[in-house]
């Protein structure tokens, strides 16, 4: 069991991949057993599409999406 927080090659290719700009600034952790979001975007649509967009790469790990929604 690795309680060390690293980066998840899988997840974090997904969003630095991403054509959306405040997508590719979130910074995405994970372990053993939770992948972890966490940054700032405008809106809570791009809250959600960050999180959907990991969640195929969480396998048994849960999901905790720390995103905070900053309006301009």
């Amino acid at each position: 069991m690795n309680a060390c927080a690293t980066l998840s090659p899988e997840p974090t290719t997904v969003l630095t991949s991403s054509p959306l700009p405040q997508l590719r600034r979130l910074l995405v952790t994970a372990t053993d057993h939770e992948v972890v979001i966490t940054g700032r975007v405008t809106s809570y649509y791009m809250k959600q599409l960050a999180q959907e967009s990991i969640r195929s790469f969480l396998g048994a790990r849960r999901l905790l999406n720390q995103v905070e929604v900053c309006p301009n």
